[in-house]
């Protein structure tokens, strides 16, 4: 294997920037060995509203990053997140005309091409083209039709797309360091990569990042990923919720919600009382623990059948492996419970594995972003796509199973 340069993974989110540096050894796996996490200014639900705040966040965590890793960071993946983030589906046909019916690598790129000739609205831009299967004659359901005999190719893909102006933002942040940027990738695609086994992606799961401003989710079926998308609620709005409901700070609201805060209500101690000590402009005050815990309560609960919604009548039957909470949020306690309720599925917290190294300064759902992305920049150094801003912007398809480098190369991957 030829050597590969450190791989740094960028995430610039609501509550934090996180910087990773991974080395690749030898035998494919990934070291860790440089961490930075610096509390994040300038980003509200998951999108930079104040660049030049936001930059100095990020300078400050590349900076320290590159001391522990000790090394000279030129380059990095970024995780783009944020409610503008959504999924279509889009399917292309041809006819086979060979006159044995066979069809061909070259018959499968065609209908990938016209597939991803969709055209979108001028505001909006591709992120990641995702392959989910292809049908023959409208019938036969394969992940490769190559080799096979029929009348009609038929190929079925997800498109990834965001607002291009809340896309570019961060990027042109990190170029003006100036840093490259090598890949941009979608923080919940990341987040599924940092925490899933191959097992729980072949027997399907829906995986839900619960971040400070937004909440990722992708939705793995029997035929790759399905779905995803973003919503523009996360754990701040939780915190948000408890300082109106009682008038407090949001240093206190925040508070609240770490020590005492619960997904479900502890009816046997909902009488409890927690006092609240008086703050500058705030009065002290008595609230109740089921008082507390109901406020959390209605807005998770909210949260979560919004995105039963978005996935709609998918078959449970084909999300064998259950629903996977990761990020920040999912440290709330009884959070798995109430998805589970929601859901009627069985629910696991996910923390990132697969890496060596600092594991253990990453080795929590709230890194799971930056972890995935690690892992996403392994891949893209092993087959990397055309330099991202000579490219303008054309993204690098993440398929199910598989990463395939956009691009006549075609490159393919085992994710």
């Amino acid at each position: 294997m030829r050597h590969l340069p450190p791989i740094v993974a960028l995430e610039i989110g609501t509550a934090k920037v996180a910087v990773a540096v991974g080395e690749v050894q030898s035998d494919h796996s990934i070291l860790i060995t440089g961490f930075h996490r610096e509390e994040s200014k300038g980003v509200r639900k998951g999108e930079i509203v104040d660049v030049e705040t936001a930059q100095t966040c990020v300078r400050m965590a590349l900076s320290a990053a590159e001391e522990s890793a000790q090394v000279d960071i030129e380059r990095v993946c970024l995780a783009v997140s944020g409610g503008h983030i959504r999924s279509d589906r889009q399917t292309a046909s041809l006819p086979i005309v060979r006159e044995d019916g066979l069809i061909t690598e070259e018959d499968e790129e065609a209908v990938r091409q016209m597939a991803q000739a969709t055209s979108l609205p001028s505001d909006r831009e591709v992120l990641h083209w995702v392959r989910q299967h292809y049908t023959i004659d409208e019938e036969r359901r394969v992940t490769r039709a190559a080799g096979m005999e029929g009348s009609r190719l038929s190929l079925h893909m997800l498109i990834l797309h965001g607002d291009r102006k809340r896309l570019h933002t961060p990027a042109i942040l990190v170029r003006e360091i100036p840093l490259e940027v090598e890949a941009l990738a979608f923080g919940g695609l990341c987040s599924a990569l940092g925490v899933l086994t191959a097992e729980q992606k072949k027997e399907g799961v829906l995986v839900i990042d619960l971040g400070a401003g937004a909440t990722d989710y992708l939705l793995y079926g029997t035929s790759g990923i399905a779905d995803a998308g973003s919503l523009a609620v996360g754990g701040d709005h939780v915190t948000n919720d408890i300082g109106y409901a009682f008038a407090v700070s949001t240093r206190q609201a925040e508070r609240l919600k770490r020590e005492y805060g619960s997904a479900l209500v502890d009816v046997a101690n909902r009488k409890q009382a927690i006092q609240i000590p008086a703050e500058l402009g705030f009065q002290e005050r008595t609230i109740t623990l089921g008082m507390l815990q109901t406020v959390i309560h209605e807005r998770m609960d909210e949260l979560f059948r919004l995105l039963l919604k978005r996935i709609g009548d998918y078959p449970r039957h084909e999300i064998r492996a259950g629903i996977v909470l990761t990020g920040g949020g999912a440290k709330l306690r009884q959070a798995r419970e109430l998805a589970e309720k929601v859901f009627r599925l069985p629910c696991t917290i996910g923390v990132p594995t697969g890496l060596d190294g600092l594991m253990g300064q990453v080795a929590d759902p709230e890194y799971a972003t930056v972890a995935g992305l690690i892992k996403y920049g392994f891949l893209m150094a092993r087959h990397p796509p055309e330099g991202f801003w000579r490219r303008v912007w054309r993204r690098v398809t993440f398929l199910g199973r598989t990463v395939s480098a956009g691009g006549p190369e075609h490159a393919e991957v085992e994710a």
